[in-house]
């Protein structure tokens, strides 16, 4: 990682330099604001060289799919789409708290097998300089398959990265924090594509209803939905309320409930503190 007491703009100075001195690089694109700023980063830095890939699974979001589209028409980015079958894993669907190593691990599996096939010199996703805070099992497998962390090496903030993405007109600079649907079944509780499909449902109702920050997290036949604490009083609304419960239901759940603790990342590892 590099030496601290830098601004955004030196560090992505460095980063594309870092970028642009490898012949070519395959880039992980989820569509989140990190894994985009880096995509870009890669097309600036080497052109046509660089190839953004999408990893599609049932654990992926139509709705992050849709995102992905934008970007990388609005970008001019290179793309691609493979398929995932971390799902299929019953290490993967066991949902143990390394349940992301197995994610990460088929991820950088297939995008390596790609890289190969391509004779492109290197895998890079965009894991940030905040982010090793937080418990990460899936970076392991990254480091395990070689796979680079550019942001990370740079130390890129989040901040940053959101400022910098601004200021290259990324669509994606204020996209709210997202992340796999399998993230929303707590620890210990199956991952099949049926919880992952009712699970989207459920937040697909929450964005129609034009909630920006939330999660919808399975708990069986109840629906625990946090949502951003400066969006909490249009929710807690009795006629929005009614509306929410209406719509959660429909996507299949018996019972709905609003945590009154509101959206906060990274929820479901809280019980990892407790054990």
């Amino acid at each position: 990682m590099e030496a601290t007491g830098q601004t955004g703009i030196e560090k992505e100075g460095r980063l594309l330099a870092r970028l642009a001195s490898f012949p070519s690089l395959l880039v992980a694109l989820s569509g989140g604001a990190d894994s985009a700023y880096l995509a870009w980063a890669a097309h600036r830095a080497l052109g046509a060289r660089a190839l953004a890939v999408t990893a599609l699974s049932p654990s992926f979001p139509a709705y992050d799919r849709e995102q992905v589209v934008r970007l990388v028409h609005a970008a001019g980015l290179r793309d691609e789409f493979v398929t995932t079958q971390e799902v299929e894993n019953p290490l993967y669907a066991a949902n143990q708290p390394d349940r992301c190593y197995f994610c990460k691990d088929e991820l950088f599996r297939v995008l390596g097998r790609l890289a190969a096939e391509r004779a492109i010199a290197a895998v890079a996703y965009g894991i940030n300089a905040d982010d090793s805070g937080d418990f990460r099992p899936g970076h392991r497998a990254a480091v395990e398959h070689a796979a680079l962390s550019p942001l990370l090496d740079a130390d890129l903030t989040k901040a940053e990265i959101r400022s910098l993405s601004r200021r290259a007109g990324l669509s994606t600079w204020d996209r709210p924090a997202s992340a796999c649907l399998s993230s929303r079944i707590p620890y210990g509780s199956e991952v099949t594509p049926e919880k992952l499909a009712q699970v989207e449902r459920g937040e697909a109702a929450l964005r129609e209803l034009g909630f920006r920050q939330f999660r919808v997290r399975h708990h069986g036949e109840v629906a625990r939905i946090e949502i951003a604490p400066e969006e909490m009083p249009r929710a807690m609304n009795a006629e929005m309320a009614r509306e929410m419960a209406r719509r959660l239901r429909a996507a299949g759940f018996l019972y709905v409930a609003l945590d009154l603790e509101g959206y906060r990342q990274g929820a479901l590892n809280e019980m990892l503190k407790l054990r």
